[in-house]
């Protein structure tokens, strides 16, 4: 045998003995992988188990610098932990929904619908002790509130079913039936005085109207007309446009308001004018002008009336004055403070108890903050301010001005209100007598601000995107679902009953 032979046939038997191992090595791996048919291996798990064992070594065996091994990172780099994925994934899914065209639809509606029910309660649990201290039965002004609850949601549906167009229309007839009935308030015979102000008439029986409240609306949508028709022009550039005749006329209210002696709606008129103009762009020159002037003229009519130096004394009183003073600001604090966190329950108020003044009107709040304590007051604050975002996205959103203007000047005028009457309530600002939109008692401001959140219902349902969504959505519910039950009953029936 020679060499040669001598290596081929040693070569020979060691492929043999590998060949060996090998089968060998395959017999007992494959019963640890799974099988789908019996008698083979998947391929599927072949490749898996193969790429296990010929892959490289990961980072993880790499060491770092100071001698600790790198943990190991998965492929799509490092993983944030369950609950701030999840939290993360529930901000996202969030921020799509509040983004969805009809948003502001929901809020505007749903806001407005749990401040007027949650009002109709407080009205019922606050007003009855006033109500039998006068010899009326105990749900006589909850009858009342209820009653002109019914008539706004009637004004908000009608408000929201109409075209802009005819918003439009109503307001130079809105302000000129709103200025003679502010001029009839002054009649002798006519016009009746409630607390110190002129500014009620009399409707016969228990009903009362305040022609100022109407004011408002009216202020709001004549100013918002006159404005967008300016804007088509391109006249509000000029500073005369801009302030004539909107100004003068502002004032012509504000002093048939003032000869009343009813300075908080005069602040809340204000606020509506100031509003308007941030809204028509005017500059910080002309917008500082204007402020001085009625900052002049505020100030003179406090100074000359000791009734509003008592009440502008009275912020952050702690103690009534020897002589009866803050009376109504110091037990509002006690009301609050009494509250605790969930308050002592619905009816159980002690300062509703002739303690308190005006406890389902002006000082709704406190009562409020005691029997429902700061998770009650905090949850009147969040609707508020739901109202008001609502708002201010509707008047964003739009490229009309007319819808612009409008929606800006409601919600001016429903934050603004509501500021004053809340910080007049915790002693931040002096006690001006306005009503909680919404939540104090009072047919009169009730109506016309319900009206105003119909105002801004139809602007939101106006938006292009909006009125697509509402398209796609068909019939109301109530109609749509009828609809569907009828077409299922109709295919259930046999062919020979049709």
């Amino acid at each position: 045998m020679t060499a040669d032979d001598h290596d081929g046939s040693l070569f020979s038997r060691v492929r043999a003995v590998a060949g060996g191992a090998g089968h060998a090595l395959r017999a007992a791996l494959v019963p640890l992988v799974p099988r789908s048919v019996p008698g083979s291996v998947p391929a599927a798990a072949g490749l898996a188990l193969r790429e296990r064992t010929t892959a490289r070594p990961s980072q993880a065996s790499v060491p770092r610098p100071g001698g600790r091994l790198r943990a190991p990172q998965p492929p799509g780099g490092p993983r944030r932990p369950s609950a701030l994925r999840g939290a993360v994934a529930a901000f996202e899914k969030a921020k799509r929904a509040w983004d969805r065209p009809l948003t502001a639809y929901y809020v505007l509606l749903g806001s407005s619908l749990l401040i007027t029910a949650l009002g109709l309660v407080m009205v019922f649990s606050a007003s009855q002790i006033k109500a039998l201290e006068y010899g009326l039965p105990s749900t006589y002004y909850f009858r009342k509130q209820l009653f002109a609850a019914v008539l706004g949601t009637g004004l908000l549906i009608t408000a929201s079913r109409l075209p802009v167009r005819l918003h439009r229309a109503f307001a130079y007839p809105l302000l000129l039936g709103s200025a003679f009935l502010m001029c009839l308030v002054q009649v002798p015979g006519i016009g009746e005085s409630v607390n110190g102000n002129q500014n009620w008439l009399y409707l016969g029986g228990p009903f009362q109207l305040q022609p100022s409240e109407f004011g408002k609306l009216a202020l709001v949508l004549w100013g918002a007309d006159l404005l967008a028709r300016k804007d088509a022009k391109k006249l509000l550039g000029q500073w005369k446009h801009m302030l004539v005749p909107l100004v003068p006329v502002a004032f012509m209210i504000l002093g048939l308001i003032m000869l009343g002696g009813d300075m908080g709606t005069a602040i809340i008129l204000t606020a509506i004018l100031f509003g308007l103009l941030w809204l028509a762009g005017a500059p910080t020159r002309l917008f500082a002008g204007v402020l001085s002037v009625a900052g002049v003229i505020g100030v003179l009519l406090i100074k000359t009336s000791g009734n509003r130096m008592d009440r502008l004394a009275c912020i952050g009183a702690t103690e009534v004055t020897p002589g009866g003073g803050c009376w109504q600001a110091v037990h509002g604090i006690y009301a609050l403070a009494s509250g605790g966190w969930f308050g002592s329950g619905l009816g159980a108020s002690v300062e509703k108890w002739g303690q308190l003044p005006e406890p389902h009107t002006d000082f709704i709040f406190a009562v409020t903050g005691e029997e429902l304590g700061l998770a009650g007051t905090l949850s009147v604050l969040a609707l508020f301010a739901a109202l008001g975002y609502a708002g201010i996205r509707v008047a964003g959103r739009t490229e009309d001005a007319f819808v612009r203007f409008a929606a800006g000047g409601v919600t001016t005028w429903i934050t603004a209100q509501a500021v004053v009457n809340i910080g007049a309530v915790l002693g931040l600002l002096p006690i001006a007598g306005v009503p909680l939109p919404l939540f104090s008692y009072g047919g009169s401001a009730l109506l016309p601000t319900m009206f105003a959140i119909g105002l801004l219902i139809c602007f939101a349902r106006s938006e292009p995107a909006a009125r697509a969504a509402l398209a796609r959505r068909g019939p109301g519910f109530l109609t749509g679902a009828t609809k569907r039950t009828m077409r299922r009953f109709v295919r259930r029936r046999p062919s020979g009953e049709r």
